[in-house]
């Protein structure tokens, strides 16, 4: 049964090929790592959600939010999902609902989303304390050329179309969303700051990403599940 339905805005997709044993080791041990062709990719995702309105409810939230994440399978097999390290959304109540709700590993962070001439300039910040070194991300994205779909088999549907999460909470929870297959588009993106990767005890991957850029999209989420 759906619990949420929202609208996902600008998204882009950054992703980086990492050596499967250094995910792996950040995982928890019910959780396998999913590869593409012998590799290992961590993500980072920035996107507006807008319009975020629990079943029945008439009166919905919208923030902005960015996350780091990889693609995993359940060790005893299953299907493949995302797993996040962190997600970082400038709405203090989604923060706290995500946590209590979903189990997922939120933080309120000040974040600013602007549109000037079809680019999109996304950056967030989240403040080192004594537990945590924070985040940052700041970056200008431009989406280029037609929509389309990922190609079936292909890299970019391994890295976009996922529709499931797990946690290693309770001691793994799922949570399964729907939507449309998303409406890709090739991008010019400059990331100018992300420390994403560092915040989340990782080093950052060398060389440039692998970009895609996806327009509105409607999800729906489901309410969370144990995996037994």
């Amino acid at each position: 049964m759906d619990l949420l339905s929202m609208r996902w805005r600008h998204t882009l997709f950054a992703h980086w090929p990492v050596d499967p044993e250094v995910v792996q080791a950040h995982l928890p041990d019910k959780l396998s790592v999913a590869t593409y062709d012998g590799t290992a990719w961590l993500g980072v995702v920035s996107f507006d959600m807008v319009d975020i309105r629990p079943r029945r409810s008439p009166i919905g939230l919208a923030f902005p939010e960015v996350n780091l994440r990889t693609y995993v399978e359940p060790s005893d097999g299953g299907e493949r999902g995302v797993y996040f390290f962190t997600l970082e959304a400038a709405d203090r109540l989604g923060v706290s609902m995500a946590r209590l709700g979903y189990r997922l590993p939120y933080h309120y962070a000040t974040i600013s989303v602007t549109e000037q001439d079809g680019a999109v300039t996304f950056q967030s910040y989240r403040p080192p304390t004594q537990e945590s070194p924070g985040a940052q991300f700041d970056a200008t994205y431009r989406p280029t050329g037609e929509q389309s779909s990922a190609e079936p088999g292909s890299l970019t549907e391994f890295l976009v179309e996922n529709y499931r999460f797990y946690t290693d909470d309770w001691p793994v929870v799922i949570g399964d969303i729907d939507h449309d297959p998303w409406p890709i588009q090739d991008v010019d993106a400059e990331i100018r700051e992300n420390t994403m990767f560092e915040a989340c005890g990782f080093d950052h991957p060398d060389g440039d990403p692998l970009v895609h850029y996806a327009g509105d999209l409607e999800v729906t989420a489901e309410s969370p599940k144990m995996l037994r």
